[in-house]
């Protein structure tokens, strides 16, 4: 397999006085993998994510997405990279209010200039096949934790990005909706999504990914990996 992400001496720092939140990591995240990031609160899993997503950028070292070294990117670039190739599920959902179900997850594609009728068509497949195609015109205020995590994760994948990222993306609901919800990342890697999970439960890891990485202080636990 080819690697999607390659991480090269990664090292990020907020605080010039203080520990760097990454010191020195090597990844390599290959296509079709799922991948778990774990380690306690503070030693840096948010910050490898939004690394890789291209929210941050690093102090040292090179972050590589689909052969795309991103610090070499503007920020339009970017963002526009990001659009294409990447999608983000984040623990607290992060949908517009104002917005129904389906314009919300039509949304990324609206902004990427796709075709509205391919956009529909791909928001009402997304929709049907998480379950939520009846809350379509619901807004998220009547939603359900579950349902409004469905929502996000539909959203995240409606320009079929080349990476997955999720963000704790059971932190904010209860244990049988973190149960579907992990059901779901399961399946979408299983059809051959590339998925990388951050969190600090080990059940979503280890139900979800073959490979967990562990973090502590800003470095690669184990390079090798742990077996989920």
């Amino acid at each position: 397999m080819t690697s999607l992400v390659r991480l090269r001496g990664v090292g990020k720092r907020y605080d010039s006085a203080g520990p760097p939140a990454l010191d020195g990591v090597d990844l390599d995240i290959a296509t079709g993998s799922a991948v778990a990031v774990m380690g306690p609160s503070g030693c840096g899993k948010s910050t490898l994510l939004n690394l890789i997503a291209g929210l941050d950028r690093p102090t040292s070292g090179t972050v590589e997405v689909a052969d795309v070294e991103l610090s070499r990117l503007s920020e339009r670039r970017l963002a526009l990279f990001r659009r294409a190739n990447v999608g983000i599920v984040f623990q607290f959902f992060h949908l517009l209010d104002d917005l129904t179900v389906r314009d919300n997850i039509l949304l990324p594609a609206q902004l990427a200039g796709v075709p509205a009728r391919a956009a529909r068509a791909r928001t009402g497949q997304l929709m049907e096949a998480l379950g939520i195609a009846e809350r379509a015109n619901a807004y998220p205020a009547r939603l359900s934790g579950g349902q409004r995590q469905r929502v996000a994760i539909a959203r995240a994948l409606v320009n079929r990005p080349a990476l997955l990222l999720a963000d704790e993306p059971t932190g904010a609901v209860d244990q049988r909706t973190g149960a579907a919800v992990t059901n779901v990342l399961r399946q979408l890697n299983r059809d051959g999504q590339t998925l990388v999970l951050v969190t600090h439960d080990p059940v979503p890891a280890r139900r979800c990914t073959s490979l967990v990485v562990g973090l502590s202080d800003g470095r690669i636990a184990d390079p090798a990996g742990v077996p989920a």
